[in-house]
């Protein structure tokens, strides 16, 4: 099951939604850079989109809340919500499924 792992993994193209540089938009950050690293290594571009700065992306994204991920690739795509603090939460939202 654990396809995702090693060499022949897919590169996560990352991109987190925040508005302005809050508490909660600092943390979401932090918290995502700690799990990339400790998980998929070098294996990851993230972009991080403050929506005061770029509301057009965050209006073609249909961004409702922030903060929020958003995996583009590997697919399929999904969002995540919030600070980011619960590591299988943003696994699970990643596809990602460390070895036991």
């Amino acid at each position: 099951m654990d396809g995702k792992r090693g060499e022949a993994m897919s590169k996560y193209v990352l991109k987190l939604y925040v508005t302005g540089h809050t508490s909660a938009s600092v943390r979401a950050a932090a918290n995502l850079r700690r799990i990339c690293e400790e998980e998929l290594g070098g294996q990851y571009e993230l972009f991080i989109i403050d929506i005061l700065e770029r509301p057009q992306l965050a209006q073609d994204e249909k961004i409702l809340a922030t903060p929020m991920l958003i995996k583009e690739l590997p697919l399929p795509l999904r969002r995540v919500i919030g600070d980011l603090s619960n590591k299988e939460q943003v696994l699970l939202g990643l596809d990602y499924y460390p070895a036991v």
